[in-house]
Order: C-alpha cells, then structure tokens, then sequence
C-alpha cells in the first residue's frame, strides 16, 4: 500500500510515517518508480510505534525493542528482557521526580493566590 493509505488505515500523518522511516522504525519496500510500499503489518507495526510514543518512550529506544512489542486482543505489550526493564525502571523514576517536582510547583502557586 502506499504511504497516504497507510497514514489513512492508521490516522497517522504521512510526515510521521516518514520519521519513522528515517529513524529506522519503518522500512518499506520500495516500488519500480520509487514510491514507498508498504505491507499489511506494516499497520500493527505503527499501532506498536504510536503504543510507545505515548507511553514516552522515545524513538532510540523504540527502535532497541520494538521487537519486543507485541500486539493482541488486549493492545500492545513489551516482551521485557533486563536492559528494557532497566530503561523502563528509569523513565518512570524520571516521571516521578517531575511528577513531585510539578506537585511542589503547584503548591507554591496556591501559596501565592492565597496571600492577599
């Protein structure tokens, strides 16, 4: 399929799809004029990319373990081995310590809006 339909299957833009294949996480075949042609899987394999994303991996660490991902009746899942748990471990630290970080920050605001 081409790029607009599979943007249209996945509600993906045809830019991101083309990061994606920049970034090594898509790699279509190509056509005998050139035009990207992309397979059926191809639409679970940007359901696996769109999973990650919003989970806020980033796409380095995407492109390490998007073998791992895997797709069934219940969405995405990562088949964790130890070096993705680890980096797993170490964004969800960094989410807390900003989670803490914005519960600080919006503790001072209201201290501020009380004050008067």
């Amino acid at each position: 399929m081409l790029i607009s339909e599979l943007a249209e299957l996945t509600g993906v833009s045809a830019r991101a799809l083309r990061h994606y294949e920049d970034c090594g996480l898509l790699v279509p075949a190509r056509t005998s004029n050139g035009y990207r042609d992309y397979a059926e899987s191809d639409v679970t394999r940007v359901a696996q990319i769109r999973t990650m994303i919003s989970a806020g991996l980033g796409t380095s660490t995407i492109q390490r373990y998007l073998d791992c991902a895997r797709t069934g009746d219940h969405g995405t899942s990562l088949e964790l081995c130890p070096d993705l748990r680890a980096e797993l471990d170490s964004l969800a630290r960094r989410l807390d310590a900003r989670q803490a970080e914005l519960r600080k920050t919006r503790r001072r605001l209201s201290r501020l809006s009380s004050v008067g």
